[in-house]
């Protein structure tokens, strides 16, 4: 996950704004000033020497343009009203001096080098003001807000609204990471987040997981364009978002690893919060959560919702049709295959035609997108901490679609 890698696997995905992630760490945030230069207004371009060599490894079809936000997720864990929160935040800069203010700041405060998310004992109410405080053009997003340990509206460690982090600074915020286990649909039952929009981000801890979320913009190519898109609620300029099925996500159901204890809310209510092989209680996951704080039913949606596009990367959709593994080096030929071929991976998911794929010989694939990109999926919820399982063909029905196009 250096700048290199990530120049080079933005483009392979298809994204033009990527974050840079860690800026807080020294060692990192002196990587980020030596290697990167002034683009358009709010972003960075990495500096021509770097990538040379990597540009090498692009394919023609996916080469495109790469610009770098400043970006940091920082944990904080303090006590508030007689309960520990642990909360993690991401915020973003325009420049390194917004960025190395805030640094300067949150160094007397705890220790920043120990990890590219610092943890610091301090109230998120006062990090934000000390943010705001470094620049006025920071940006504040709570972050992966319904994750049970460390969000804001998280079961085991958050707040019942964002009001009661924030206080008197909530009309700073403007913006709520939906996280990998929750979408919009689901938030769109609680009406307290109305005021907010919903972003989804990819939570990348390796250049190829790069893109599983993203966010969709049709403004000008600036860190201010984008901040007053989401500000401003501006359908036009923000589009919406490409989100993982939440299914998916390590922390949507209720239950117990260990135990293989996967549940709904509903069964979980009915066992009292308590896993029925161990007798301890269960971790409570993330639809468990929005279903304590909903106020409106599911399948709401609100005047001003913004749309929403449900995606399975490609290395999985590919390990599928192939019965292999997601890190298969068959799964990896036939990812670069279809990249050069056809174009980056937003594209092969998102637009490409099914037809031309059925004309390289990619016919079960074609079947498989026109299945993701109708909803029309397996789901296996994920739950305390272990991924759900997405399938799209039934094994009986893959090896009948197999035959048939033999």
């Amino acid at each position: 996950m250096n700048l290199e890698n990530i120049y080079k696997w933005a483009q392979l995905k298809g994204i033009t704004v990527v974050a840079t992630g860690d800026f807080t760490h020294p060692a990192w945030f002196a990587e980020l000033k030596e290697k990167l230069e002034p683009a358009e207004p709010g972003l960075f371009q990495i500096k021509k020497r770097y990538v040379h060599e990597v540009e090498k490894e692009i394919p023609e079809s996916c080469r495109a343009p790469v610009r770098f936000l400043l970006s940091v997720e920082i944990s904080t864990i303090y006590k508030k009203g007689d309960r520990t929160r642990k909360i993690h935040t991401i915020f973003l800069s325009p420049d390194f001096v917004s960025a190395g203010t805030l640094n300067a700041s949150l160094q007397e405060c705890g220790n920043i080098k120990s990890d590219g998310r610092p943890i610091l004992g301090m109230d998120s109410k006062l990090l934000l003001q000390m943010a705001l405080d470094a620049s006025s053009d920071n940006t504040c997003i709570p972050a992966h807000i319904w994750t049970p340990h460390f969000s804001v509206l998280g079961a085991a460690s958050g707040f019942d609204s964002v009001e009661e982090c924030f206080e008197d600074l909530t009309p700073h915020i403007f913006a709520l990471e939906t996280g990998l286990s929750s979408d919009p649909p689901m938030n769109w039952q609680i009406s307290q987040l109305d005021r907010f929009v919903l972003v989804s981000n990819s939570d990348a801890h390796s250049p190829g997981k790069l893109g599983r979320e993203a966010n969709i913009f049709d403004c000008d190519l600036s860190y201010f364009a984008m901040m007053r898109a989401l500000k401003e609620k501006d359908h036009r300029q923000f589009l919406g978002t490409l989100e993982f099925f939440p299914e998916e996500g390590k922390y949507h159901y209720d239950g117990h690893r260990n135990c293989n204890s996967r549940m709904a809310p509903e069964e979980t209510l009915s066992h009292n919060g308590d896993c029925p092989v161990c007798g301890r209680k269960v971790t409570v996951g993330v639809m468990h959560r929005v279903t304590n704080l909903s106020d409106r039913n599911a399948g709401f949606r609100p005047q001003q919702a913004f749309p929403f596009h449900n995606l399975i990367p490609l290395s999985e959709v590919l390990a599928e049709v192939n019965s292999v593994g997601a890190n298969s080096k068959k799964v990896s030929q036939q990812y670069f295959k279809l990249l050069e071929k056809f174009g980056s991976e937003f594209y092969v998911l998102r637009d490409c035609p099914l037809s031309d794929f059925k004309q390289e010989g990619f016919g079960l694939l074609a079947e498989a997108l026109q299945r993701i990109r109708e909803g029309r999926v397996n789901i296996s919820p994920g739950y305390d901490g272990a991924y759900g399982i997405i399938k799209v063909f039934e094994p009986w029905e893959k090896q009948e679609n197999q035959l048939s196009l033999f």
